[in-house]
């Protein structure tokens, strides 16, 4: 702050109950690629053979 502020801005100051150790990485910003959603006819298809999975466990129950 010395060095590098004060020269240029005499009066300037830092709030010490705002100052933190460290920092954090955005990870998500830096590193996220977008994955378009699965096409609905092959999610409805997943759902079906799911249904008639459960029915056929359901049946061997009752």
């Amino acid at each position: 702050m010395a060095r590098e502020v004060l020269p240029h801005v005499p009066d300037a100051w830092v709030d010490e109950s705002k100052t933190k150790i460290g920092y954090e990485i955005p990870f998500t910003r830096h590193f996220y690629e977008y994955v378009p959603p699965r096409e609905l006819d092959v999610i409805e298809a997943e759902i079906r053979d799911l249904e008639e999975e459960i029915r056929e466990m359901l049946g061997g129950v009752l």
